[in-house]
Order: C-alpha cells, then structure tokens, then sequence
C-alpha cells in the first residue's frame, strides 16, 4: 500500500496531478481511516497506462471514458476495444507526421550547412 506522496514520487507526478485524476475519475483510490488515499498496485499498473496513454496525447475524457468504460465490466470489451483502437490510428498519423516534418527539418539543416561551409570555405 502506498501514500499519495508515495505513488508521486514512484511515477515521477506531484501528488495535485494524482487528485486531478481522482476529481476526474480516472482512478479511485480507496481511503484508509483518517481518509487518506491509499494506493496499490493495481492503482500503479492503471496509472503507469495512464501516462503513457497521455504520453501519446490522449485528451482526458478518452481517459475517463476508457475507465467509465472499465468500471462498468467486461460487456463493455468492445467498446473498450474501437476506443484503443482508434488512438492507436492517431498515434500512427502522429508518427507519420513527426517522420516527415524530421525529413523536413533534416534537410533545412543540411542544406544551411552547405551554404555555410561553402560561404567560409570550409568543407
């Protein structure tokens, strides 16, 4: 079991991103007696799902949704399913076009290179 600052400093997030994620019921850690939110390890594997789902610029409702969807059991597989499904399309959009604007920029620099080593002289 693991304490609010615990799980913050296990992942790398401050503790008001953790309350962020409860406000918006991405995840439900329960509380001990005095209140306190308490994690385990399942709430750190969903987490640890969570941030990489952001990392790939999931918006937070895709988020919720996923969990709403979760929660509610597995007669929600599918729709489970075409949500991850359509984020990984976005993601591979995403790559293709980091892929070409790198090209892009690949050959911006090379071609600045060239006209500066050709303006001093040096090659």
């Amino acid at each position: 079991m693991y304490t609010i600052s615990d799980v913050a400093k296990l992942l790398g997030i401050t503790a008001y991103t953790l309350r962020y994620y409860e406000k918006e019921k991405i995840i439900a850690p329960i509380r001990n007696a005095n209140g306190e939110r308490i994690y385990d390890d399942s709430n750190l594997a969903w987490l640890r799902f969570v941030m990489r789902l952001k990392q790939t610029q999931m918006p937070i409702s895709q988020i919720r949704e996923y969990a709403q969807l979760y929660l509610e059991g597995e007669h929600t597989a599918q729709a489970r399913l075409n949500l991850l499904e359509n984020h990984s399309n976005s993601i591979q959009s995403q790559i293709r076009n980091l892929t070409a604007t790198e090209k892009m920029l690949k050959d911006k620099i090379a071609a600045y290179k060239n006209f500066l080593a050709k303006e001093t002289g040096i090659h």
